[in-house]
């Protein structure tokens, strides 16, 4: 049965679409000036398609169909979703396309809950926390949902969520951070390659690749571990309300999703249809519709993505050059 918001939506964009075919003729066809009637032609059909878009996005709003909106972090988390000097996947997870998802969510008037989906390895440190905060910010009951690996910077996201649920079989945990860098000294040697250091300040080449780590160095890369660490021991501990020794007893431990939920670690075992179950219950309706959120990307970021893909399946095999510092930092 066709409803008054299907009528309503068709009638929005009919008339929108109808308006920009008047402005495109008018404009290319039927006062061409100096371009050839193809080439106005042209431009008169992309801006009826233009206007389809924009009156099709019009009555999307006016007429919204889904009260839930669902964020998807999906795979290694970065800043901008590149992986720094070695290749990567273009499926990582840019945070600040995350954070202005949810944001956009918590802005639509149609959107009550947030369910966001957790499908990561983990990744940069503040980048996650960028993450967490905006489930945190986001007005309405926030779901994080774990499918199939919920580690290290997905687990610092979930503590910012209402509850967290998973399958049994779910990757769940290593609350923990590492930091690594390449010792290149020994092969610089041989190959013939010195190091010589200009620098101000006693550790502004600490973890530089090419001379040998000296002591007092790595207790203080250590350290940047360790105030790190702690960091994520309290963000766990608040989010999740588990006590901080709790939290530091897992020593970076992963677990299947049953035995995180015996632990606590997860508070229910389900599957997204009954996680839509149990937010029907909360919002009091009769049905729940999940509005996928996707990054806002003009036409030439979508270009570049398309061939960001293309480089990466003829490079992915490649080793990238080591990063000037060596240091990298992740959860």
């Amino acid at each position: 049965m066709v409803s008054t918001d299907d009528i309503g939506q068709l009638a929005v964009v009919v008339l929108g679409v109808l308006l920009f075919a008047i402005v495109g003729f008018g404009l290319f066809v039927a006062y061409p000036d100096t371009l050839a009637d193809l080439f106005g032609i042209v431009f008169a059909v992309v801006v009826v398609l233009a206007g389809l878009k924009v009156t099709g996005n019009v009555a999307g709003s006016l007429f919204a169909k889904y009260n839930v909106a669902e964020v998807a972090v999906e795979g290694p988390i970065t800043r901008d979703g590149s992986g720094g000097p070695l290749p990567q996947s273009p499926r990582a997870t840019p945070a600040d396309d995350i954070v202005e998802q949810i944001d956009r969510a918590a802005e639509d008037d149609n959107v009550d809950a947030l369910l966001l989906k957790l499908n990561t390895p983990g990744g940069e440190v503040v980048p996650s926390d960028d993450i967490r905060l905006a489930a945190e910010r986001f007005d309405g009951p926030t779901i994080a949902y774990a499918q199939d690996v919920c580690a290290s910077g997905g687990y610092w996201i979930a503590s910012g969520c209402d509850e967290l649920w998973a399958r049994e079989g779910s990757i769940v945990g290593s609350i923990g951070v590492i930091g690594s860098r390449v010792n290149a000294s020994e092969l610089a040697e041989k190959v013939g390659l010195s190091y010589e250091r200009f620098a101000a300040g006693e550790y502004k080449d600490a973890g530089t690749p090419l001379k040998e780590l000296e002591d007092d160095e790595r207790e203080y890369l250590q350290g940047l571990i360790d105030d790190y660490y702690e960091t994520f021991v309290e963000r766990v501990s608040e989010g999740r309300d588990l006590e901080p020794e709790f939290v530091r007893d897992t020593e970076a431990r992963i677990y299947l999703g049953e035995h995180a939920h015996e632990l606590d670690l997860v508070d229910e075992l389900g599957t997204r249809r009954e996680i839509e179950d149990e937010l029907e219950d909360r919002l009091e309706t009769d049905e729940v519709a999940v509005e996928e959120f996707e990054p806002e990307r003009p036409l030439m970021a979508r270009v570049g993505a398309g061939a960001q893909r293309v480089a990466y399946a003829f490079g992915a095999g490649i080793s990238g050059l080591a990063d000037g510092r060596g240091f990298r930092l992740r959860s």
